[in-house]
């Protein structure tokens, strides 16, 4: 595919990127006497001004993470902080082979490679230092936990009203059957 007088696309690109180096290179040069301070603030502390030769850029987070051990050195993916569990199960499969072992050797052996790439996904996903899934994941259940006694609450005395309206009903019918009269839908006290 050509682009403008006859260049590729790619020929287009590499022009494109050469003039945005060149134009970049006198901000470039500029910002060459500034030194930055970059600093973690805690909770409502205050970020220092930045002076004449010196940029101070803060990031601010809760006042609960002070003293605590920063976020990327909290969990270890260090094989030493292996349970014995997760030790014992490497040690069963070491020796494994036919089928679902996921060796080249033995009847089927192929047959359980998908299901240990599989389980090795589920383990890097519960186990990420970045992201944790499970963690995030058990919040919310009991964020949602919490709300099952207050709306089981909320139905059971709708329920009950409901239940109420029923019976009151069903004693002014069992009432106008006995004294001989009919009931009109004004004379039904749970009617809507």
């Amino acid at each position: 595919m050509q682009g403008v007088n006859g260049l590729g696309i790619l020929g287009g690109l590499l022009l494109c990127a050469g003039a945005a180096l060149v134009l970049a290179g006198p901000a470039m040069a500029q910002d060459a006497d500034y030194r930055v301070n970059q600093l973690i603030i805690y909770g409502d502390d205050e970020c220092p001004a930045s002076s004449g030769d010196e940029i101070t850029v803060c990031a601010r987070k809760d006042e609960g993470e002070r003293y605590r051990i920063p976020e990327d050195l909290r969990k270890s993916d260090d094989p030493a902080n292996n349970s014995w569990t997760d030790r014992v199960e490497a040690y069963e499969t070491v020796g494994a082979s036919g089928t679902l072992s996921c060796s080249p050797t033995g009847l089927g052996g192929w047959s359980g490679c998908q299901q240990e790439l599989l389980k090795a996904a589920y383990g890097e996903k519960g186990e990420a230092a970045s992201i944790r899934f499970g963690e995030l994941i058990a919040q919310e259940r009991a964020k949602r936990l919490s709300t099952i006694d207050e709306d089981a609450a909320d139905e059971q005395s709708r329920v009950e009203v409901l239940e109420k309206e029923y019976e009151a009903r069903k004693a002014a019918e069992a009432e106008a059957a006995a004294s001989g009269t009919e009931l009109t839908p004004s004379d039904d006290t749970g009617g809507q």
